[in-house]
């Protein structure tokens, strides 16, 4: 595990610093839902996504830590996009068809990792692979954000990234895959196609 983080991007947000950032968001095009805790957040998600919808997952301790990710790639109620890009993968034959299948989808669901009180998003990853759907590939995006992750600006959500974040990812990464973690690409987010994203924002500190 890491030996520190940036402690002051743990701390939950207070009411009036995640009105500030609804309302900013809300303003960039982004569709904003405040919720109490992951339990509300996941019945959010399910009511979002009609049955039968394709869903991708993006890798993300909110969704493990919500049972998001286990709903919706083990339910028999959507298709998951997810289940066909993992059994691609380590088949250099079929690289291209893995990426084609990662990169479009009904519905995406993941996280970010800073929200900021002028209602930009910024994404981190090492590889990139939650970014097409993010971007453009998916019909319709939900991230599940807790509100530690708002920050005031784009020059704090970079440093939360790389002094909190990071860290506490490259940990999980080696636990998981036995291989640090790398800080490759960064997305940021300014504006949206009204209602294309939904943004769910936790009241507690959940994930990283």
């Amino acid at each position: 595990m890491p030996t520190a983080t940036n402690n002051k991007y743990a701390l939950a947000a207070t009411d009036s610093e995640i009105e500030k950032a609804k309302a900013a968001l809300e303003t960039n095009g982004f569709k904003v839902l405040v919720v109490d805790n992951l339990q509300q957040a996941k019945n959010k998600v399910e009511e979002h996504i009609p049955s039968g919808s394709e869903v991708f997952t993006a890798t993300s301790v909110t969704l493990n830590e919500a049972g998001i990710e286990q709903e919706l790639n083990s339910s028999d109620k959507y298709v998951s996009v997810r289940d066909k890009f993992m059994a691609l993968m380590g088949d250099p034959e079929k690289a291209v068809e893995m990426r084609r299948v990662g990169s479009g989808s009904d519905w995406t669901v993941g996280s970010v990792h800073a929200v900021t009180e002028d209602g930009q998003v910024v994404v981190a990853s090492a590889t990139g692979s939650q970014l097409p759907n993010y971007v453009y590939g998916a019909s319709n995006v939900i991230w599940v954000v807790g509100s530690q992750k708002i920050v005031p600006n784009l020059s704090d959500a970079f440093d939360r990234i790389e002094t909190h974040t990071f860290k506490l990812e490259d940990a999980r990464a080696q636990e998981a895959y036995g291989a640090h973690s790398s800080l490759n690409k960064l997305l940021v987010y300014r504006k949206e196609t009204q209602g294309r994203v939904t943004i769910i924002l936790v009241k507690q500190a959940v994930g990283f």
